[in-house]
């Protein structure tokens, strides 16, 4: 008879169960506080199919031109000669380091009047604004998890598959077309669900470029004030279309098997000469590089240099302490109930502990604004006391990032096999001395990945920072994003520039920390 988990890894995940669902639950109680007549009303708005259409529109605009971008991307860099594929590859993820709202606030600055393009070439730049301002800077920051999860594809596939379909006289179009496009599909569509939850879920790309989504329509009704019920109803909305994309992503992906059944090690694919294609690979690598990387900086730093915007040093110092005060103790809260949700994942795998753990990645899911606001009716009907609160703040952050914590942790518990903890346990050793000597070195690196995931993704955060945030508290990205409201561009660039650079700096530390202690 199979043991139930201990208590100290079933408490915590019920109570990250309960933090997740409640906000939901009484999201959808107070959506459903009016009368019959008011319900048929909100939810038949024909504004709601103007939001849909806009919302839709936009994340398939992204897909697409994301797609566009990094599938040669990822094949150059992965089953090509061409020189320098790493410097290629660092350029392809270095928008990550820089939120959406960030290069939305670079693009807008750019062509702003005494922008860059007008005050050194005397020329008007583009106004981004609407949907084009928002498309361009949703791609800038979304395609390179398209690039990413497409060359990880393209470097495990197989190539004896292609070798084979071009000995049967195929072209290289039609094999590309039968046998490597199907075999991109699992990572691509993993790709695109992250894309589509992050467009739908965006409200600081959305607001500063004024064009109306599901996200930042809801954010108006809510500061609005007029209609709590209508703005409970917009986020159920976006809520069930994030929740249809998940289901849809699973059972498209639930029977499809494209693994090898050959035994052997994998065959080292040979890289595809681009001999007279060099130069044009390179002026497409460079268009991308200098759009998503080069425009954003320079605009930056162009306005750092601008009268006024070095701010008070105070002032920053403050902003940057307010986002210290948030980020840390979430990722340090998310971090540890990381652990038993991944034990029970591991180590009391049943029906109950999956759904437990699934629950964290619910509330990753949720946009974050409609999370935002089931946490604000949760607190005003139960606590009111603990409405814009750092300690409500805290827990929200922790709650909506504790997915990415999972992830690292689980993947360490997949190194630390069951058989050494019980060797150390046949020695005598408490569970807890057995955690600490055995497994707890092997989870380091998880944990340190973990803890500056969540950390970092805190640091960005901006939307549950609007709703429930205490008055008067600053952080980088509430200045950050204050000042651009106002066409600040040059008030805005110090808290714009200090966030690119910790996240770039967050992300090497990411990366040489957890490859150093592996």
């Amino acid at each position: 008879m199979k043991r139930f988990p201990p208590w100290y890894l079933t408490l915590p995940a019920f109570a990250v169960g309960l933090a997740v669902l409640v906000p939901i639950g009484y999201l959808a109680v107070r959506a459903f506080d009016a009368d019959s007549a008011t319900l048929r009303g909100l939810v038949w708005r024909a504004r709601n199919l103007e939001l849909l259409g806009n919302t839709l529109a936009l994340a398939s605009a992204v897909i697409a031109v994301s797609t566009v971008v990094a599938l040669p991307l990822a094949w150059l860099t992965t089953r090509t000669d061409l020189p320098g594929r790493f410097v290629v590859t660092l350029l392809s993820i270095l928008p990550l380091a820089i939120p959406g709202y960030v290069v939305g606030y670079a693009l807008l600055g750019i062509g702003a009047p005494h922008g860059p393009l007008s005050s050194i070439f005397g020329v008007g730049g583009p106004r981004f604004s609407g949907f084009v301002g928002a498309a361009a800077a949703l791609v800038i920051y979304n395609f390179p998890l398209v690039y990413l999860h497409l060359r990880t594809a393209f470097a495990s596939m197989d190539p004896s598959l292609t070798d084979a379909a071009r000995s049967l006289g195929l072209s290289p179009r039609r094999v590309f077309a039968r046998v490597t496009l199907p075999q991109l599909v699992p990572a691509y569509l993993s790709s695109v669900l992250l894309v589509l939850l992050y467009v739908l879920g965006d409200f600081g790309v959305v607001s500063l470029m004024r064009f109306e989504t599901f996200s930042y329509a809801l954010y108006l009704q809510y500061i609005a004030s007029l209609d709590r019920t209508y703005a409970a109803w917009l986020a159920l909305m976006l809520l069930a279309i994030t929740t249809t994309l998940v289901v849809g992503e699973f059972r498209l992906l639930r029977d499809l098997a494209l693994e090898r059944t050959g035994l052997g090690a994998l065959p080292k694919a040979r890289p595809r000469r681009l001999g007279a294609w060099t130069w044009p690979a390179y002026a497409f690598i460079g268009v991308v590089a200098l759009a998503s990387v080069a425009l954003p900086v320079w605009s930056i730093i162009y306005w750092m240099g601008q009268r006024g915007a070095w701010t008070d040093a105070n002032e920053l110092l403050r902003s940057f302490a307010g986002s210290i005060s948030v980020s840390a103790p979430a990722a340090l809260l998310a971090t540890l109930l990381a652990v038993p949700l991944a034990f029970l994942s591991r180590r009391h795998a049943s029906t109950l502990t999956h759904v437990l753990e699934r629950s964290a990645y619910i509330g990753y899911a949720t946009p974050a604004l409609a999370f935002a606001l089931g946490w604000v009716v949760v607190v005003l009907r139960t606590a009111p006391w603990f409405y814009q609160t750092a300690g409500l703040l805290i827990l929200a952050c922790t709650v909506h990032f504790l997915a990415q914590a999972i992830g690292p942790v689980r993947a360490g518990l997949h190194i630390a096999t069951p058989r050494i903890e019980e060797a150390s346990r046949s020695l005598g050793m408490s569970p807890l001395a057995t955690f600490r000597r055995v497994t707890l070195p092997i989870l380091r690196p998880g944990l340190t990945a973990a803890a500056i995931l969540v950390f970092l993704s805190c640091l960005k955060e901006l939307p549950l920072t609007i709703i429930l945030s205490p008055l008067d508290f600053e952080t980088l990205a509430l200045n950050m994003y204050a000042f651009t409201t106002e066409a600040m561009f040059a008030e805005a660039a110090p808290y714009a520039l200090s966030i690119v650079l910790l996240s770039a700096l967050l992300t090497s530390i990411l990366f040489h920390k957890v490859g150093e202690e592996r």
